[in-house]
């Protein structure tokens, strides 16, 4: 469905500058409204992207609908990463310390797969281990733009490529479709099931035609798990438990090379790969353990000494905005630009061996 005019409808210029005038007059902390100033906002209001002529607005819908957006801006096509680079560019450096609109993701680098191995050998601290990536696939625009005809066969197509998988990778796609109770409970119990967008998604435009061309993959062990058009057009995820880093990543980087393979995947020089939200560019690679460590717990600012010089984000157990249950955090790798996939793991490999030293001594 390419849309051919290149002007932008009077009705969303009218939106853009209700929802401006809005932002503007909030005391909203988001990215959107550090960056998006009036001369921002003129310069980019009338642009369209080429193939899909997706507009400012599909760019920034969530942030002028949610104040309370940390970031508040989504790319709906590959191309709204150049034609509203001037918003994009400054956010993205900001979210990524300092990654600049001249400096350059370098190539995908998965690195020596031998060097990690496990963090916690007697599992006395680290419950979990997660290394999970995005993925888009090429000539498929976001979610905003995607027909259901479009949805349904970016469905057909990754969950044949997954059927495809052998050995530990082999097991079964599940489509949300048309899903019996049973196996949405089983889903559900496995903590597995991903569920309709949140209000940030929604005003994205995220959200149609749902369940149409969503699904989920699963291996039979229940370490290998693939999200089909949930936020991305992939989300590939490698988990057990226990703090074997090692395996963990050995697996996401056998699966993400064997379905490269078979799909192409959507890629830019500077950005490397691309994604729906402009915190996931990059390597797309986050990296997490569920640790418990609770005399750091209780050491706040030690805690929070060691994440940053590691470059760790910690959340409650179960996500942003949440609380640590049973002094268990979710600690991850906060950068995935301008370093490989192989460094933003050592970065977190090293930061979280650093914590456990640490709670060892106190």
């Amino acid at each position: 469905m390419v849309r051919k005019s290149t002007m932008v409808d009077a009705a969303i210029l009218e939106k853009l500058e209700t929802g401006f005038k809005k932002l503007e007059a909030s005391d909203s902390k988001s990215l959107l409204k550090k960056y998006l100033t009036r001369e921002v906002f003129d310069a980019l209001k009338t642009k369209k992207t080429p193939t899909f002529g997706s507009t400012l607005l599909d760019v920034i819908q969530s942030g002028l609908e949610n104040h309370d957006s940390g970031v508040g801006i989504y790319a709906p096509d590959a191309e709204a990463y150049t034609v509203f680079a001037d918003l994009f560019d400054p956010i993205i450096e900001d979210y990524h310390g300092g990654f600049k609109k001249t400096d350059k993701h370098p190539p995908k680098n998965w690195g020596d797969v031998s060097v990690f191995g496990n963090l916690d050998p007697t599992s006395e601290y680290i419950v979990s281990t997660r290394v999970r990536c995005g993925r888009s696939l090429e000539g498929y625009p976001f979610n905003p733009c995607l027909t259901e005809e479009q949805y349904k066969e970016m469905e057909q197509k990754v969950s044949s490529t997954l059927s495809g998988l052998e050995g530990e990778l082999k097991g079964t796609f599940y489509p949300l479709t048309g899903m019996s109770k049973e196996v949405q409970q089983k889903l559900i119990d496995d903590h597995f099931l991903f569920k309709e967008g949140d209000r940030f998604l929604q005003a994205a435009n995220a959200c149609r035609f749902w369940p149409s061309g969503r699904g989920i993959y699963h291996n039979d062990a229940k370490t290998f798990l693939v999200w089909c058009n949930e936020e991305d057009h992939l989300r590939i995820i490698s988990m057990q438990m226990g703090g074997d880093l090692g395996t963990v990543y050995r697996r996401l980087v056998t699966a993400v090379n064997d379905i490269e393979k078979r799909i192409p995947f959507s890629h830019h020089d500077r950005l490397g790969f691309l994604t729906f939200c402009p915190t996931n560019l990059g390597t797309t690679v986050r990296a997490s353990v569920h640790i418990k460590v609770p005399k750091l717990a209780a050491n706040k600012a030690k805690l929070e000494e060691v994440a940053g010089k590691y470059n760790l984000q910690v959340r409650g157990t179960r996500g942003e905005h949440t609380e640590a249950e049973g002094g268990i955090y979710d600690i991850s790798n906060k950068r995935r630009m301008g370093l490989t996939e192989f460094d933003a793991v050592k970065e977190m490999y090293d930061g979280i061996a650093e914590l456990i030293k640490i709670e060892k001594e106190l």
